[in-house]
């Protein structure tokens, strides 16, 4: 019987041949928190009695969220996290490092590894052919403590993207569409995997939208098979010895089979407050905007600011909109400074913030007012999401978020052009 590559990399870290359904322990390659949740993760160590980490090369510890610190309570947990990683020598990304999930990729993460994180969204790292998913500080702190964890093998969802994208259509677009079919409940401990000609032609920075969002669905991990792109990725990276071809067998079993034609897709937007109530541009009617955000894990990548300087260019914000981008990652900024596409989105009107988590989070700057409404690249829309329960925020691509800044209001990028 054929495996799915959740069960082939499963099985792999288990020592056995597992399927789903089954439950397993494995071996852990990269075990992470954040200054969010790891002083939770250290305070389970401790009360679990363990002093020590079994491997500190493959523990890290990112400041991503509170960037730079906003109050003393924040900046003392980020204390406590720098002095964990300098007593036990593990990797220790500082405030302005990058979101953790970006740093991953850029670092870390590398086909056929299971990797978990104190995040939801550590399943990005599946665009690398990883099976990488989140958990809670108790477990993170057990995968540090023996570099093991267990897993119950999930079923897979075979997710078939056929089709081209017409203009202004990105992939956000395509996991946007398919939250919405799913529901945010519909793919629940699945794992979702990416096929079709669409996948196979998508460069690596839209692949990792697909797999940063697919918890959005309820998902354990969306991965996409390990190919020609990835291995060019990885070797951009200095890490061509870490690729190996990742795949599911002909004959694999997959639960659920869902096809998209590409093609038919408009530029799609999540309207408050749920990620699932999806609808496309054309259908939403007129929404002002007092604020964008282009930033976060799923789509502040160089390629993103890119595509919004190329519709910023020469022109300004409209009056009554704030225009905030916030790079992903210290070396996404810095190219974005040298190539010039910072300063254009400043010419633009934008404010650019440090590396991290941003408005995302709603931890620091940026906190919408009462009755605001957000256009955000992120990945949440939640009721208080970004900081405030009395705003609305709505989710879309960094072309309609590019666009919309211009207008004030949610816009096709054809209509700025």
């Amino acid at each position: 019987m054929g495996k799915t590559i959740s069960e082939k990399i499963i099985s792999d870290h288990a020592g056995s041949s597992v399927a789903a359904g089954e439950t397993t322990i494995v071996r852990v390659d990269w075990a992470f928190t954040h200054d969010a949740s790891g002083p939770l993760v250290l305070k389970q160590l401790k009360e679990l009695g363990i002093e020590h980490v079994a491997d500190p090369s493959k523990t890290i510890i990112f400041i991503d969220h509170a960037v730079p610190s906003p109050q003393k309570d924040l900046t003392n947990n980020q204390s406590l996290l720098r002095k964990f990683a300098s007593q036990e020598g593990c990797h220790f990304c500082e405030a302005g490092t990058g979101i953790c999930h970006q740093v991953m990729a850029e670092r870390f993460a590398s086909p056929g590894q299971i990797i978990v994180g104190t995040d939801s969204h550590t399943v990005m790292a599946g665009a690398l052919g990883a099976f990488a998913t989140g958990m809670g500080a108790t477990d993170i702190a057990v995968s540090m403590a023996l570099r093991k964890t267990w897993l119950r093998v999930p079923e897979t969802y075979k997710i078939i993207v056929d089709g081209s994208l017409a203009e202004g259509v990105y992939s956000k677009d395509i996991i946007l569409h398919l939250i919405g079919l799913l529901g945010a409940d519909g793919a629940t401990y699945k794992s979702l995997e990416f096929h079709g000609k669409a996948i196979e032609e998508m460069p690596m920075n839209e692949r990792f939208v697909l797999s940063n969002m697919v918890v959005e669905g309820g998902a354990k991990a969306g991965l996409i098979p390990s190919d020609e792109i990835t291995r060019s990725y990885l070797s951009s990276r200095g890490r061509d010895e870490t690729f190996v071809p990742v795949t599911s067998d002909s004959d694999a079993t997959f639960e659920r089979v869902i096809e998209i034609d590409s093609s038919d897709l408009q530029p799609m937007i999540a309207l408050p407050h749920a990620v699932d109530t999806v609808k496309p541009i054309d259908d939403i009617g007129e929404v002002k905007v007092d604020a964008v955000f282009i930033g976060s894990c799923t789509n502040a990548r160089l390629e993103d600011l890119q595509i919004a300087a190329a519709i910023l260019g020469g022109k300004k914000v409209a009056q009554g909109t704030r225009l905030l981008v916030t790079p992903a990652s210290a070396e996404i900024y810095a190219k974005a400074f040298k190539n010039g596409t910072i300063n254009t989105l400043i010419e633009a009107g934008a404010m650019i913030t440090p590396s991290g988590c941003g408005m995302c989070f709603g931890a620091l700057g940026g906190v919408p007012a009462d009755g605001e409404v957000v256009l955000g690249t992120t990945n949440r829309n939640f009721q208080g999401r970004m900081g405030n329960p009395k705003a609305f925020t709505y989710l879309s691509s960094p072309a309609v978020a590019a666009a919309t800044a211009l207008t004030g209001r949610i816009t096709h990028p054809k209509e700025v052009k």
